[in-house]
């Protein structure tokens, strides 16, 4: 059994007392490795900043980012810390603060109730909400795992009885509406509970954390396992979450695997544990999660989260691609898992992540529509399309169907919004969700999709979007022309939104095309409005905009509307193009809409009297009185900017011309290149692989299988 957190005790009998064996005086010399040596040396910097101020437990009264709960954060930190450096140095002074601290705690938590500044969430005891209870519970259960043995009787008795038991009490059965649920909250307080239970010997307190409260399975940790995740490893509440609630799925696991082997937890439908790990990995681009639903865009690989999991993993595993991304992190955790993983990747041991197309589904049966990420580099920085045509995502979920993001080289190009939040800044309402988290970040009109008559997906109602799943009709994730196709009905009431995304290789080009086809098809007259979110500066345009130069208009009254200021709108017949530039490169947005349409350049941050919003670009394209309404639209990265040389490379757009044309039972889109060259892609209506289509183009009959067809034409004639 290997020496970790998990080597709390042999679970099968569990005696009432795990012995860790640690040791009492200092171990013979050790040299780590470097990415390991650096850990331990930022730990000690840590904890001996802790033993200087000493013991600092204070009365819980402050919501995020206020003083006490930032000190007890710190204080959790340190209770880990200085129990492994206790494991690996036998040094008794950080014995000997962790067991003061933890003593503190036994003093104090028996007199609280709940704490002071809970808002919204489950109240905590040490923190506003329970779940950073359970966080702390998780961290200080693996640092007290490491001195236990080296105390006396009376002190572990204190400790055990006076905080780990009361706290592993409080979030089970104190808190049944918490540990109860299929949710990332659920998944703290189970590790939590489930490591105490196994570090004090308790099976009643372990049973509850696999099995739920009542030990049925209908909750619990092995339940979440089974609803929270995808085939596929997709968490349900998106890839922020999936990065927070990786943690205690994967600390907690790893006990189960040392403490109930005969559970196989790592063989547990079909491996999902490990299958998460990967997926994390994969819905990031340059090492940043895809901030999909409530998200915040900073968050990236580097987090305590993952450092955890990519250690863990490799131990399991021992796939040497988990240590370039251990490499690229920068940072490991002080565990056995950590140690062993720094010294493999000294070794040279690494091989590169293969970042390739995906398809992720989602929902626990992987029936309720997917995230497919379309690649053409292997590489984490490369283009990669996003098409999000998942479920809801419960609560956390945003009202998207459909959505796309674009990343390449230059960073986010196509962007979702994400969270209207300050994580833990006390002046943004305590760090907690801002108002404008619901009436701007999850509102359909703050992403890349089909608005209809200005309301939200669901009428803003997550409850029944969870209901409602997406559908993902087909996928091709290679060859030149990548794709996904993606369809949601009850959306609205009579509209069906049907959207391919393809990406597109052209030879001659330096980057892929990004086509869009995206119909509405409905009952009565609606409004259509369809977004372009985007990073960067509008170079110009072919549409000649009436500039709002004197005063910034409101788009509109409600479900995001009333956070967009109107800075121009314009109206152009046939095809209409805006370049905008983004690091160093050019970007030309080339848009066949229906008839009649017209142009709304918009910035985020109307009605927002805290300043809570960040200010940025979107181009909609509306519009009104249309029963159906197909928009082609077509993203073109092209050109290079360079700042030091002072130098422009094609800062103009190389698609001289878009078409789109029914024929029959499928779209078609001729895209004509500067110089002459064509090339027409065909997207059927039936989507079934096998299928074989025709379409005439120009006079010449073509055909293909699939839902798919490409045409590459020279001056007129088919390659």
């Amino acid at each position: 059994m290997t020496r970790t957190l998990a080597l709390l005790l042999a679970a099968a009998a569990l005696p009432a007392a795990p012995v860790l064996a640690a040791p009492t005086t200092a171990p013979s010399a050790q040299t780590f490795a470097p990415l390991f040596a650096a850990e331990v040396e930022r730990a000690k910097r840590d904890v001996e900043a802790s033993i200087r101020a000493g013991v600092n437990v204070p009365v819980p009264k402050d919501p995020g980012g206020g003083f006490t709960h930032e000190q007890h954060k710190r204080n959790y930190r340190t209770i880990f810390e200085g129990g492994q450096l206790y494991r690996l140095t036998g040094n008794v002074r950080y014995r000997d603060h962790v067991r003061d601290l933890l003593l503190a705690y036994a003093d104090l938590y028996p007199k609280l109730g709940p704490h002071p500044a809970a808002a919204n969430q489950a109240a905590g005891r040490l923190f506003w909400q329970s779940l950073n209870d359970s966080v702390f519970l998780v961290n200080a259960v693996q640092g007290y795992a490491q001195i236990r043995d080296a105390l006396t009787p009376a002190e572990r008795q204190r400790i055990d009885d006076g905080a780990i038991r009361p706290m592993a009490k409080f979030l089970s059965d104190g808190s049944p509406e918490v540990i109860g649920r299929i949710h990332n909250h659920a998944t703290w307080a189970c590790a939590g509970v489930g490591l105490a239970g196994y570090l004090l010997g308790d099976r009643d307190l372990v049973d509850k954390a696999l099995l739920g409260l009542d030990k049925s399975g209908r909750t619990g940790f092995l339940r979440q396992l089974d609803l929270l995740f995808s085939p596929d490893g997709y968490y349900a509440e998106g890839p922020y979450y999936q990065r927070y609630a990786l943690q205690p799925f994967v600390v907690f696991a790893a006990a189960i695997a040392a403490n109930d082997p005969g559970r196989k937890i790592f063989d547990y439908r079909g491996g999902i544990v490990l299958k998460a790990v990967h997926t994390a990995i994969d819905v990031t681009h340059d090492g940043y999660f895809l901030p999909i639903n409530d998200a915040m865009p900073d968050k990236s690989l580097r987090t305590e989260e993952l450092y955890h999991a990519v250690a863990i993993a490799y131990a399991a595993t021992k796939d040497p691609t988990f240590l370039s991304i251990a490499d690229w992190q920068g940072h490991t955790v002080l565990t056995p898992e950590g140690q062993a993983l720094a010294a493999d990747l000294a070794a040279g041991k690494a091989k590169p992540w293969p970042f390739t197309s995906r398809l992720l589904s989602d929902g626990p049966d992987g029936k309720e529509g997917a995230l497919v990420l379309l690649r053409d580099k292997p590489t984490p920085t490369g283009p990669l399309l996003v098409a999000k045509n998942t479920v809801q995502g419960m609560g956390h979920g945003h009202f998207d169907r459909l959505n796309w993001l674009y990343y390449d080289e230059t960073g986010a190009v196509v962007t979702d919004y994400g969270a209207a939040r300050f994580l833990n800044v006390e002046a943004k309402r305590g760090g907690r969700y801002l108002p404008e988290n619901d009436s701007w970040a999850s509102a359909t009109i703050a992403h890349n999709t089909l608005v209809v008559d200005e309301q939200s997906h669901f009428t803003g109602d997550w409850k029944a979007g969870d209901k409602v799943p997406s559908h993902q009709l087909a996928t091709g994730l290679d060859g030149p022309t990548r794709y996904s196709i993606g369809e949601v009905s009850g959306a609205y009431p009579d509209v069906r939104i049907r959207r391919a995304l393809l990406l597109v290789d052209v030879d001659g080009l330096a980057n892929p095309l990004i086509l869009d086809i995206l119909r509405g098809t409905g009952g009565g007259r609606h409004r259509y409005d369809l977004p372009l979110h985007f990073s960067g500066q509008i170079i110009d345009s072919d549409i000649a905009f009436d500039r709002k130069l004197a005063e910034r208009p409101v788009l509109g009254k409600a479900n995001g509307y009333q956070h967009l200021w109107v800075d121009g709108d314009g109206t152009k017949a046939g095809k209409a193009r805006l370049t905008f530039m983004h690091g160093s490169r050019f970007y030309s947005y080339h848009m066949l809409p229906p008839a009649g349409a017209h142009f709304i350049l918009t910035e985020s941050g109307a009605n927002d009297p805290e300043f809570n919003l960040r200010r940025e670009p979107a181009l909609i394209q509306r519009v009104d009185g249309a029963a159906d309404a197909t928009f082609v639209s077509l993203l073109e990265p092209h050109g290079k900017y360079d700042a030091s040389a002072e130098t422009v490379v094609a800062s103009s757009a190389r698609v001289a011309n878009l078409e789109h044309r029914r024929d029959a039972a499928a779209d078609l889109v001729l895209i004509t290149l500067a110089g002459g060259r064509r090339l027409a892609i065909a997207v059927a209506d039936d989507v079934t692989s096998t299928m074989k289509h025709s379409a005439t183009i120009d006079g010449r009959a073509f055909t293909w299988a699939g839902p798919v067809g490409r045409f590459d034409l020279a001056k007129g004639d088919a390659k």
